[in-house]
């Protein structure tokens, strides 16, 4: 007969087996692994354009480009057009709206985001007032659900993604340029207005990109927070990009997974998860120099 300690020895491992089992369970259902594969493409791309705009003191573009997504999303369900693809025209529409009115040097930068984010969200009111209100799948939008990823979500969001991702990687000494000094990009020959028209027509398409997994009120945190946490540490610029790339995909993977199994909004999960990363990384070396601005980048 087998001894008690040996029986209460395999009853643990049982246990523990059946325990590990159950925390995968969640990938036995397939809209839960379309969401970690969008949710790990929005994890890359989100802070790899969101550095940029945080070091030209442009933090405030993402969350413009997200109000200006819902009139976006608000005119979709009018139309009856597809959600992604109506708030990424939009968004493109209205970042070059806000990059022309920039170069006009009539307005401050922040004045002008004001005014489109103000701008969307009032379209959208009065868009969805006359569509007769919120529906259930547009409200998903707001906050993010993981259960409405779609196979065509799939790939759109691969397709775009991996596009404004090589994109940045082809023009990445070009984006760090006029991210820290368009006059001096400029003097070496630079195509500054050009780039600087690419850079948040790639934040737009972004925006629209993640609304599915994070919402139109909180793809903003997701492309600054985790930028800033990777900001605290003191790398230089390449190192601080990669940081806050793997501190992205860390929040996204952890919230997905707790927002399956807790029931929890995915879009609210993952920023309140970026935050605690955020918070720890302000505690992990308390002296090292911090990257304030641009001070302390340089590539290497």
């Amino acid at each position: 007969m087998m001894s008690y300690t040996a029986r209460h020895s395999a009853s643990s491992t049982e246990r523990i087996r059946g325990n590990i089992n159950s925390m995968f369970t969640l990938f036995h259902y397939d809209f839960m692994v379309r969401a970690f594969i969008a949710g790990g493409i929005i994890g890359i791309l989100a802070p790899v354009v969101g550095i940029f705009l945080v070091v030209k003191r442009y933090s405030l573009m993402a969350d413009t480009l997200a109000h200006i997504s819902l009139a976006g999303l608000a005119i979709s369900a009018l139309l009856k057009t597809p959600p992604v693809i109506t708030a990424a025209a939009t968004t493109l529409l209205a970042s070059l709206g806000i990059e022309r009115l920039r170069a006009t040097r009539k307005l401050f930068g922040e004045s002008i985001l004001a005014l489109f984010l103000t701008g969307g969200l009032a379209v959208a009111v009065v868009i969805l007032s006359a569509a007769k209100g919120l529906s259930g799948n547009l409200l998903s939008y707001l906050f993010g659900s993981i259960t409405t990823v779609s196979r065509l979500d799939i790939w759109i969001i691969s397709t775009l993604g991996i596009v404004v991702i090589g994109t940045t990687l082809f023009l990445y000494r070009q984006f760090f340029a006029i991210a820290f000094d368009e006059d001096v990009a400029r003097a070496q020959g630079m195509p500054v207005a050009k780039l600087n028209m690419l850079l948040i027509m790639m934040a737009a398409v972004s925006v629209s990109l993640a609304l599915r997994i994070v919402g139109v009120l909180l793809i903003g945190a997701l492309m600054v927070i985790p930028v800033l946490a990777s900001m605290q540490f003191g790398f230089g610029f390449k190192k601080t990009t990669v940081l806050a790339v793997i501190l992205s995909l860390i929040s996204v993977v952890a919230g997905l997974w707790i927002s399956f199994y807790l029931n929890f909004a995915s879009g609210g999960t993952i920023v309140l998860i970026a935050l605690l990363i955020f918070l720890g990384s302000l505690f992990v070396h308390p002296g090292t120099p911090r990257m304030v601005g641009k001070t302390y980048f340089h590539v290497h």
